[in-house]
């Protein structure tokens, strides 16, 4: 985390903000994910499912404000991703209660399938590409739906980091109804969008944002390392300016449009 923040301040970032990772659920990895990832692996039980650890609140918390005391020209800002929190209710209230975390994302990692859960880009595998998205996609709507716990909805087009290449060039808008419904159900409740800029996401989702009555958007690089910190970051900017969504009063407050 310190190494984050030196890279930050090298960049001359105003502002970072730690969204660990929190997941309760728990979900079966095939052969493919425990080859290329070591940390699954370990994570991985004889039967295949992966059990994720807990949060060690007291050292995050801890690291948050020893950041603050290195690097007070940085505003570092302490939050979470909730993964799949529509099916864990119980311990994200029990988190969120702490209120310990100024950023709180919501995001779906995995989908139900045949009676377990499976890695949303480990289906790609398993399914017909194009099934696995709109699964994805309606999925991520009753998300939305079944709970409030988050203010953020982190990266929409998580499943598109597994599009096969056998499955053809991805077309956006063959989805584009679904995508929209997302949206459409994320600005009811009024939330805020994630550009996530990992991989960069397309134009037209954040025209469609806006279309359907979405009204805010927040920055992630999604950085897991330091050297990622604010990869993508101007582009996506110029992305949503060109959209109509402009700063606040603060460089990391939300981006609104005006009006």
């Amino acid at each position: 985390m310190e190494r984050t923040c030196a890279r930050a301040v090298q960049l001359g970032l105003p502002a970072v903000a730690f969204t660990e990772h929190v997941d309760y659920s728990r979900w079966t990895v095939d052969e493919v994910v425990l080859q290329r990832s070591p940390l699954r692996r370990e994570l991985t039980g004889p039967d295949g499912v992966l059990v994720p650890p807990e949060l060690d609140q007291e050292r995050y918390l801890a690291s948050i404000q020893r950041c603050r005391e290195i690097f007070p020209s940085l505003r570092v800002i302490s939050g979470v991703e909730l993964g799949e929190p529509h099916w864990n209710a119980v311990p994200v209230a029990k988190l969120l209660g702490t209120g310990h975390y100024e950023r709180v994302l919501g995001s779906l990692h995995a989908l139900p399938v045949d009676g377990n859960l499976v890695e949303a880009n480990a289906l790609y595998r398993q399914r017909p590409a194009a099934e696995v998205l709109r699964l994805y996609l309606t999925e991520i709507a009753e998300l939305i739906a079944r709970t409030d716990a988050f203010a953020v909805l982190a990266h929409l087009d998580y499943a598109l980091r597994g599009w096969p290449a056998e499955a053809g060039p991805f077309d956006l808008h063959a989805f584009e109804d679904e995508f929209r419904h997302a949206l459409r159900t994320l600005a009811a409740t009024d939330r805020t969008l994630e550009v996530n800029t990992r991989i960069p996401m397309a134009s037209e989702i954040v025209r469609w944002w806006r279309d359907e009555g979405g009204k805010v958007v927040t920055f992630g690089s999604d950085a897991h390392v330091p050297d990622a910190v604010g990869t993508g970051l101007s582009a996506a900017v110029d992305m949503v300016e060109a959209q109509g969504f402009r700063p606040g009063r603060h460089p990391y407050d939300r981006w609104t449009l005006p009006g």
